[in-house]
């Protein structure tokens, strides 16, 4: 399926392919009237985002630039991971919620009632209600923030075994904070990354692309082999990030975390007030 980019509110982004106002900045750059976020739009529409664009009366779009494959029972099973062994399994997604219990089912696995989920997000956790019977005893979730999740998972730990579901390029702070704490655990994955179609003509739609992954660089070189920056500012988060953007040929402009700025969205709000 074709990845579609999605606005918050904010500034109409310029249709059809058309090009942005081009008015100036007192520095002599082209005002940002337009971002792309190389990642999904965030579930919660109340969001840093959506206050971003009104703040600055500009749009925000979001455009994954990678899509995911589930695995077959098959793949899943050559991990050699029980479902039916672990006491409690993490949720950062939706999908992985679905591709789990896909998977449980396939597997003809008999999963315990007093299984405990730790979700990312409110709505990942009400989303559980598809497959169990949802109980505030054994769901927990945080605001969004990865920070919040595991703080919550400290606070209910009890010698709890773990499954964290993930894809097959992720973030290992889950596991990196599970091995620094001595807990049990193990990790799942469940989808196969491949890069999502993408097109240099809606890129240039925008005066700023952000990533949050290294993969999603790697996935806009193998979609437009040869891509040049050219007048486009690029955001990153995270070092990783920073260094992939860095190795391509891109020339990082807003960056983060960083002490005074520990968000993407707060280190774009620090930017763009600095724009006028």
């Amino acid at each position: 399926m074709k990845a579609t980019s999605e606005p918050v509110a904010g500034k109409r982004s310029p249709a059809n392919g058309a090009n942005p106002r081009r008015a100036l900045n007192g520095k002599g750059r082209e005002k940002i009237s337009s971002i792309l976020i190389a990642q999904a739009r965030p579930e919660n529409e109340r969001n840093p985002y959506s206050e971003l664009a009104r703040k600055h009366n500009i749009a925000i779009e979001f455009k994954p630039f990678i899509r995911l494959e589930p695995l077959s029972c098959r793949d899943v099973r050559r991990q050699r991971i029980y479902p039916e062994q672990h006491t409690a399994v993490i949720f950062t997604s939706r999908s992985l919620v679905d591709q789990y219990f896909k998977i449980c089912d396939d597997m003809r696995v008999k999963l315990s009632s007093e299984c405990r989920y730790y979700c990312m997000t409110e709505a990942i956790a009400l989303y559980l209600q598809k497959y169990i019977l949802f109980r505030k005893r054994k769901v927990f979730f945080g605001d969004g923030r990865l920070e919040t999740l595991l703080q919550i998972i400290d606070k209910h730990h009890n010698n709890d075994r773990y499954l964290i579901t993930c894809a097959d390029h992720h973030r290992t702070d889950i596991a990196d904070h599970f091995r620094s704490k001595n807990y049990e655990f193990k990790e799942v994955i469940l989808f196969h990354t491949v890069p999502a179609d993408i097109g240099e003509k809606e890129l240039r739609r925008h005066q700023m692309l952000v990533f949050f992954a290294p993969i999603s660089i790697e996935a806009l070189q193998q979609k437009i082999p040869g891509f040049k920056q050219r007048n486009l500012l690029i955001g990153a988060y995270g070092e990783p990030t920073i260094q992939a953007a860095q190795k391509a040929g891109l020339k990082v402009t807003v960056m983060a975390p960083t002490p005074e700025l520990p968000s993407m969205a707060m280190a774009l709000d620090h930017f763009l007030s600095q724009q006028g």
